[in-house]
């Protein structure tokens, strides 16, 4: 994986761009336990456990290894072993990644609780999404919170992100599907291919997530944006 090179805030879709292999290795833990957890399919009440345990519980019932998945996302062993173990958050690129190599929507990954027609997310009520934060302290700068967790076979993901300012270094990214965001508070810088653009409230961009891009708070302070990813999950 490339290493990180620009300073700021990575991209809502795919921060892990910049996580780098990394040469810390970690044992796989659930050798052992895969083949038999293989044989249950994720029950209703598995969507009630933490973003980790549910990608574990799709991960076994397919029966692939956490090599397996490093393979199909691409992404360190290490850094899936601790998202599983929840001693790490992933962002939103990771698990646009993972719903693609384990075959289904971003929402099935982030979603706790029944699939309904609709669905309404009071302000009072709305579930903060911790920011990566693995073992060696990595941060990316935001926070979100999802407005439609229970929302059955949804295309897009609607969330309200808090952008962090960060000493982090980032790289651009690209992945399948498209972005759009609105600037509700602060200003937001936004790099799409070889343009940088700069957001203050009540302007928005729109664009295809194929095409290198990475947003961050501008000036050094925060920024509250909504953000609407569509990802062409199966």
């Amino acid at each position: 994986m490339p290493r990180e090179t620009d300073k700021g805030h990575h991209d809502l879709m795919d921060q892990m761009n910049g996580l780098g292999g990394g040469s810390r290795r970690q044992s796989d833990y659930l050798a052992g336990v895969e083949a038999i957890a293989a044989k249950r399919a994720p029950t209703a009440a598995d969507r009630d456990l933490p973003v980790g345990q549910r990608i574990r519980q799709f991960r076994e019932h397919k029966g692939l290894s956490l090599t397996d998945l490093a393979q199909r996302t691409g992404l360190p062993q290490e850094i899936l072993a601790e998202i599983e173990a929840e001693t790490a958050s992933p962002p939103l690129g990771m698990l646009i990644k993972l719903g693609k190599a384990l075959d289904m929507k971003l929402g099935t990954l982030i979603a706790s609780g029944e699939d309904r027609p609709y669905t309404v997310v009071r302000m009072a009520e709305r579930q903060q999404m911790s920011r990566f934060a693995s073992q060696k302290g990595t941060t990316y700068g935001y926070s979100y919170e999802t407005l439609a967790p229970r929302k059955k076979n949804r295309s897009m993901e609607p969330f309200i992100v808090t952008l962090h300012p960060t000493q982090e270094t980032v790289d651009p990214s690209t992945h399948d599907g498209e972005e759009f965001i609105y600037v509700l508070e602060g200003q937001m810088q936004a790099l799409v291919g070889d343009a940088i653009e700069v957001l203050s409230p009540g302007d928005a961009i729109y664009y295809d997530s194929t095409v290198p891009h990475l947003v961050r708070p501008y000036n050094d302070k925060p920024a509250k944006i909504l953000a609407v990813i569509y990802s062409q999950a199966k």
